[in-house]
């Protein structure tokens, strides 16, 4: 089978970025362009993102997560700890983070080291999901072979043996943080010079930045 899609073209032209004009904090950028994208663009999932990761095979691995909360310390997401992404990351800490907007032809792609966060944060989280969901979390051995009908059979029992009771977060499901060193944003221009500032994180904490060469 072969699908030639050398003719398929797009022409980009619904924004700029200048660099004389963006702020120095690139969490002020990420944040204007967030709330930008969350206030006019409602066919898009704002806070998906593509978590890029080193498997323990030695090959990256890209799935997409949600973003749940991001703040000057960093970008935070959850997940089963034991799964494929769960141990990629405790074994390689480094991952990357990339957000793609459509339908404002932005990309934004961070750099960052991921750790776990404090197990209180993680406890508040899972209290404030809904039921499904917490249940969902003990049901699923994220990432193992499994058979649908004993999958859900298992949560029909978890759901009757917790039947008017608070659902405990398993030990192995939280939040991990990512904690930018480099963050670029990328806006779509004509003729494919695209706009790309780099954000790089110094030992003192403050951020330089660049305009790359698209």
């Amino acid at each position: 089978m072969s699908n030639d899609l050398s003719n398929y073209r797009k022409v980009y032209s619904k924004g700029e970025l200048l660099i004389d004009t963006s702020p120095e904090n690139p969490l002020d950028l990420f944040q204007n362009w967030f709330h930008d994208i969350d206030s006019n663009f409602p066919e898009e999932e704002t806070n998906a993102m593509s978590l890029a990761t080193i498997g323990l095979d030695g090959y990256p691995k890209s799935r997409v997560v949600l973003l749940k909360k991001f703040s000057n310390e960093g970008f935070t997401f959850y997940t089963n700890y034991n799964s494929e992404k769960g141990k990629a990351i405790i074994n390689n800490s480094n991952v990357c983070l990339s957000f793609f907007w459509h339908g404002a032809e932005r990309q934004v792609i961070i750099k960052g080291k991921a750790e776990k966060i404090n197990e209180n944060l993680s406890d508040t989280y899972f209290n404030s999901r809904p039921r499904g969901s917490q249940l969902g979390a003990l049901v699923s051995n994220q990432s193992e072979v499994v058979d649908r009908n004993q999958l859900e059979e298992k949560l029909i029992a978890l759901d009757n043996q917790f039947k008017g009771k608070l659902i405990p977060r398993p030990k192995h499901w939280g939040g991990i943080i990512v904690k930018p060193i480099e963050i670029e944003f990328w806006q779509g221009r004509p003729n494919r010079l695209h706009d790309r500032i780099r954000y790089k994180l110094q030992k003192d904490f403050n951020w330089i930045k660049d305009r790359l060469s698209p």
